[in-house]
């Protein structure tokens, strides 16, 4: 029986299962920027680690201002793998990121707010420090019951023990938990091995193994957007 729901935020709530690679991938393209997509992946996971090892991030910072960084660290990267690139898509790829998970949080609210009548709900993410600030800022803080941000417990997904932290949380087992998130390696994986139950959020991912079908780490039901969690946990419970 699922009593608890712990829920991831970047490429589940607010990109509705669209890895950020892709988002900003998709971006880069929009603005028409000369850069090759595997130059790109390379950018991308530079700037998550420089963001990751750093204190680049600050409380305070917004979802915008979020964007603006990793951006700002991608074209560092392509800078010294010789491209030209203006400031200025800088500021537009980060603003044209934003709106786009503005729209998509204004989306996924009402599933929130559901789910949040019915069971204790926990935010559990790799994030940078500023998760609370980002909630607040696009009105979704208020439905979490608590939040376990990787930054600050000092726990990163894939790493089960911070989906126990957040099991402890609401004083509930990992069995009577369900985890809901975009990234097999990082969500689902690790979520079977404490026991919880899952959903998998699968749209499009960026570079990460995919699900074969039997093994034990396999997710109890996969969906293709998010509103479909509340008719899946509640078949769950049947």
């Amino acid at each position: 029986m699922v009593k608890g729901v712990l829920i991831d935020y970047g490429g589940t709530i607010d990109t509705n299962g669209l890895h950020w690679g892709a988002v900003l991938w998709d971006s880069y393209q929009r603005h028409q920027l000369p850069v090759e997509k595997a130059d790109f992946a390379l950018a991308y996971a530079f700037g998550e680690r420089s963001l990751a090892l750093h204190p680049i991030i600050q409380p305070q910072h917004t979802f915008y201002d979020t964007l603006y960084l990793k951006t700002d660290r991608q074209f560092a990267f392509l800078r010294e793998k010789g491209y030209t690139l203006d400031d200025a898509f800088v500021g537009a790829i980060a603003r044209d990121c934003d709106r786009f998970a503005q729209e998509t949080v204004a989306q996924a609210r009402p599933t929130l707010a559901a789910l949040a009548d019915r069971y204790p709900l926990v935010l559990v993410s790799n994030f940078y420090g500023n998760i609370n600030t980002v909630l607040e800022v696009f009105e979704i803080r208020s439905l979490f019951r608590h939040v376990v941000e990787s930054a600050v417990v000092g726990i990163r997904k894939p790493n089960p023990a911070i989906y126990r932290l957040g099991a402890d949380l609401v004083g509930l087992p990992p069995q009577e938990c369900v985890v809901i998130g975009d990234s097999f390696a990082k969500d689902i994986v690790p979520a079977k091995e404490l026991g919880c139950r899952t959903l998998w959020l699968k749209v499009q991912g960026w570079e990460e193994p995919a699900a074969q079908p039997g093994l034990a780490q396999s997710a109890d039901v996969e969906l293709t957007d998010f509103s479909q969690s509340i008719e899946a946990i509640r078949n769950l419970n049947q």
